[in-house]
């Protein structure tokens, strides 16, 4: 059984994460549990957790470096 990436994240649900998409590109976002983000590698963002509640505001989301 794979382990739940979302396990140790209080009040976030898995499923909320498939239903939301970057609000910029409309892309997949990916789960950051160590940095409490959802990361939209299309668009360089990295978008807050707060208190269980994804913050999707292109103007709170942190820029990240493409690998």
């Amino acid at each position: 059984m794979t382990p739940d990436p979302t396990a140790g994240a209080p009040g976030f649900d898995r499923h909320m994460l498939e239903a939301l998409v970057c609000p910029v590109t409309h892309t997949t976002l990916h789960y950051d549990a160590a940095r409490q983000e959802l990361v939209s590698r299309a668009a360089g963002l990295a978008f807050p957790i707060r208190d269980g509640i994804p913050i999707m505001l292109v103007g709170e989301a942190r820029q990240i470096k493409a690998d």
